[in-house]
């Protein structure tokens, strides 16, 4: 009986052995650009770099309200663990966007970068960020150069960085076609204001134009903070313009919106700016000298989900969207935490691991993905929205940005 009970042990023990021997291999990391290892008691931390003050800042709460409500549906957590956002303000400038992202890429525990709202912010983000082998995604930015322009790289592209928010090179010619052939305008001015998506867009607008048979009468820039418009606005009119497109951000736009109407040589001469634009406080503060005034932007989704999704906003947060550009910004927060849980490697202790270059390299995978905005397929530099526009005309400022947003007069699908 002894000697049995010594061979069951040590068949016991054998046994044990062995079992450990096949458990799963200690954890290594072998992505080209590093591993961020989560423990179980760890919160899963997300970088956020938005315009939170400011003129833009309607624009830059929106984008973080859509990332709010991607991970309200999902209880707030990611794989078993919180998700705690690290928020940095980007002041919709270079400036602000280097600041905010010299202060994020210090930090080794985050997973990824959403931001910006705009794409001045962006072009130093972008850099900062990459070279930091972190991942960021937009659903605000559309400047071409952030991306491709005519099929090659733009300016300021980096690895790493994606926007589910459509390419300004699409809506700039949304907006020339739109011009040229709805309008019968022959020629036009342009105005920016040295910010890449003003110059950007301005630029695209200029060459579509161009390339249907237009003039670009002239081709002008004014600066940041500038209030006084009348010399600008006079030589818009002395170069024979029919039409001037002016894709600023507020306030500047305000003002050439308002004092336009102190130039007698501009009445018969039609206005049109973008969706830097395309907003409640431009609407109130322009009011009946906004009359008249065209708006190119994203179109805005049509579909029973996309109702659902804006009647939960407001009840969330007590008051309609403000931004053409909200839809983008649920698609990419969701974009990038269905991506996240994608590449995780999870251990049954809770303890995930998340490869750096396995984000990227599964985010430029993606096709077909169905967001609110449409089916997302991102391509090798990054863009994945698709580019569908919409061009507005405010014709009843007393009846606010509602109505403004449902006069539509012109859509724009490319590809379709």
């Amino acid at each position: 009986m002894g000697q049995c009970k010594g061979l069951l042990l040590v068949l016991l023990a054998l046994t044990v052995l062995v079992a450990c021997q096949r458990g799963s291999p200690p954890f290594e990391c072998t992505d080209a650009i590093g591993c961020v290892t989560i423990q179980p008691e760890e919160p899963l931390e997300i970088g956020v770099i938005q315009a939170l003050s400011g003129e833009v800042a309607p624009l830059g709460i929106d984008q973080v309200r859509g990332l709010e409500l991607a991970l309200a549906a999902r209880g707030g957590q990611l794989l078993g663990h919180p998700v705690h956002l690290h928020s940095e303000d980007d002041l919709c400038s270079r400036e602000g966007g280097t600041v905010a992202a010299e202060k994020l890429k210090g930090m080794p525990q985050l997973v990824a970068i959403f931001g910006t709202t705009c794409s001045g912010a962006a072009v130093p983000a972008a850099k900062i960020l990459s070279a930091a082998g972190l991942t960021m995604i937009s659903g605000g930015n559309t400047a071409p150069s952030l991306t491709a322009v005519n099929g090659q790289a733009g300016g300021d592209w980096q690895p790493g960085y994606f926007r589910t928010a459509p390419n300004d090179a699409n809506q700039g010619r949304a907006a020339a076609t739109f011009v040229f052939q709805q309008l019968g305008v022959r020629k036009a001015a342009t105005i920016n204001d040295g910010d890449v998506y003003t110059q950007g867009l301005a630029e695209v607008f200029g060459q579509v134009f161009t390339e249907l048979g237009g003039e670009i009468v002239l081709a002008t820039a004014i600066n940041k903070g500038d209030t006084e418009m009348k010399p600008v606005l006079e030589a818009v009119a002395a170069a024979g313009a029919e039409l001037l497109f002016f894709p600023l951000f507020e306030p500047e736009s305000h003002f050439i919106a308002l004092q336009a109407k102190e130039v007698a040589a501009l009445a018969e001469i039609n206005l049109m700016t973008g969706e830097g634009s395309f907003t409640p406080t431009f609407v109130e503060t322009v009011g009946s000298s906004g009359v008249g005034v065209y708006f190119v932007s994203p179109a805005t989704p049509q579909s029973a989900a996309y109702e659902t999704f804006v009647a939960n906003y407001q009840a969330t947060y007590q008051q309609a969207p403000g931004s053409p550009l909200l839809g983008a910004a649920y698609d990419a927060a969701n974009l990038l935490l269905d991506t996240l849980a994608q590449v995780a490697v999870q251990e049954e202790g809770g303890t995930i691991h998340l490869g750096r270059q396995a984000l990227r390299d599964a985010l430029y995978a993606t096709t077909g993905y169905a967001g609110l905005t449409g089916a997302l397929t991102c391509d090798k530099f990054g863009d994945c929205g698709p580019a569908r526009f919409k061009v507005a005309r405010l014709d009843d400022p007393a009846a606010g940005f509602a109505r403004l947003a449902g006069n539509v007069v012109y859509t724009y699908h490319s590809g379709e």
